[in-house]
């Protein structure tokens, strides 16, 4: 269910991601916002946190920081490596595993109280099927958060042409904007495998300055929050 293509890419990026001023710089500079638009739906103190798609781990090691207990898996093997390196540096405490996201939900089905996938949907073949096993991960009651892309001509004119081509933000390739999910179908699919959305916000980014924020505005990059209702 996983693109090897994709996990090559990533691999390939695997030195950059720590570097702030690197080709992965924009998740550094949206990290804040992420982070702001969790804490304001959980306590991540002392909470069982899996991070879905860590790359090298630049959201896990911020919720790492806030106190939450974190598992953070990827596919990229070396992306991997990189994030358990940094933990050096940052003395902080995450359980890093390579390890794919069904082999993890059978090994911990509803142990997890939070769960995190960030800018991951939009690079899989089957964001559905993310979608159904990290259902399976979280406890009843527990709280996802997905981030991702929607699908329109502004955020293919600005999240593909000058993201990667103009501006330089992101390498060229990035994104397929054919996989690009607009809320009403991530809404669809979160509804068919026991989650139900409880906030959604957008996500404002001033390539120039650096600087991301929570906005109202979804039509190119969003976040959203939701709640297990029921064991499926």
């Amino acid at each position: 269910m996983f693109s090897q293509e994709e996990v090559n890419k990533f691999n390939d990026l695997a030195h950059e991601w720590w570097n702030p001023d690197g080709v992965l710089k924009t998740l550094h500079h949206i990290n804040p916002a992420r982070l702001e638009f969790i804490k304001k739906h959980v306590n991540l103190s002392n909470a069982t946190l899996i991070d879905v798609g860590c790359g090298g781990g630049i959201f896990a090691e911020s919720l790492a920081h806030e106190n939450a207990n974190v598992t953070a898996i990827d596919l990229a093997p070396q992306s991997i490596e990189i994030a358990k390196l940094h933990l050096y540096e940052s003395n902080l405490e995450v359980n890093y595993e390579c390890i794919e996201i069904g082999e993890k939900a059978k090994q911990s089905s509803e142990s997890f109280d939070v769960l995190t996938c960030m800018e991951m949907l939009e690079h899989v073949p089957s964001p559905e099927y993310i979608i159904a096993e990290c259902a399976k991960l979280l406890k009843d009651g527990g709280i996802a958060f997905f981030s991702t892309l929607n699908r329109n001509l502004t955020s293919y004119a600005l999240g593909v042409v000058a993201a990667e081509y103009i501006l330089n933000l992101v390498p060229k390739g990035t994104h397929d904007y054919k996989k690009f999910i607009t809320p009403s179908e991530l809404r669809q699919m979160l509804k068919k495998h026991g989650l139900e959305i409880i906030a959604i916000n957008g996500m404002d980014y001033n390539p120039f300055s650096g600087h991301a924020s929570l906005s109202n505005n979804a039509k190119i990059n969003y976040l959203i929050a939701c709640k297990k209702i029921s064991s499926i």
